[in-house]
């Protein structure tokens, strides 16, 4: 009985995965990194750059329990993400500067694109380290995964400090029929156009990833 509910559940379970190639993990990984972002840029709209940063570092703390308690361990990568995001928020505090936090993107995914760089050199893949237990590749695809993100990161890095330059905090600049000072119009970049753009880089990425995938060995085991 219970192998029939399967067999029917399986055409809408491919169907759902085609479309959305992320795990409960993944998704709540995705959501750990934007979530914060969206409510500082919520609540700086209403209550200015000091108590969005208290927002965001509150969120952050948030996300953090939320994939302990889900997951009974700290998901390595976000969980360094969510710590360098806390540390430049709080410069930002007490410096009354969003310039930390802005920065943070700029320098963290530089840094880490360099780092992802250099393991390929050193025949040290730091995503097959951290997820080859969720997804399961060859080794031609966990290199082609790895120089792909660098590459990513690289991009962002430049394009978050292109908008951190060109739109300054003690400016307004009306987008899209509404007046905001440079600060929203940054974090309106991550939520508006990073956030969708890097789902959608994901999303490709991975169907990209099928050719290079392995059989799940939990499934080779049952």
């Amino acid at each position: 009985m219970t192998q029939d509910v399967n067999a029917g559940n399986a055409p809408l379970m491919k169907s759902r995965k085609r479309w959305f190639p992320f795990n409960a993990e993944q998704s709540i990984n995705i959501l750990s990194e934007f979530g914060p972002l969206v409510t500082m840029f919520v609540v700086n709209a209403f209550f200015g750059i000091n108590t969005g940063t208290w927002a965001l570092i509150g969120t952050t703390f948030l996300a953090i329990a939320v994939m302990l308690y889900m997951f009974h361990r700290p998901p390595i990568f976000p969980l360094i993400a969510s710590s360098v995001t806390i540390v430049f928020a709080g410069l930002t505090i007490i410096t009354h500067d969003p310039m930390w936090v802005q920065i943070k993107v700029t320098i963290f995914n530089a840094l880490f694109g360099v780092f992802l760089i250099s393991g390929l050199w050193l025949n040290q893949n730091f995503f097959k380290y951290v997820f080859e237990k969720t997804f399961h590749y060859t080794d031609e695809g966990w290199h082609k995964f790895t120089w792909s993100f660098a590459l990513f990161f690289f991009l962002t890095a430049a394009a978050n400090e292109y908008v951190r330059q060109t739109f300054q905090e003690n400016r307004m600049y009306e987008i899209l029929g509404h007046e905001m000072d440079g600060v929203n119009v940054w974090i309106l970049f991550k939520v508006a156009v990073v956030l969708p753009v890097s789902g959608l880089y994901a999303w490709v990425l991975t169907r990209f990833m099928q050719k290079y995938r392995l059989p799940d060995p939990s499934h080779a085991e049952g």
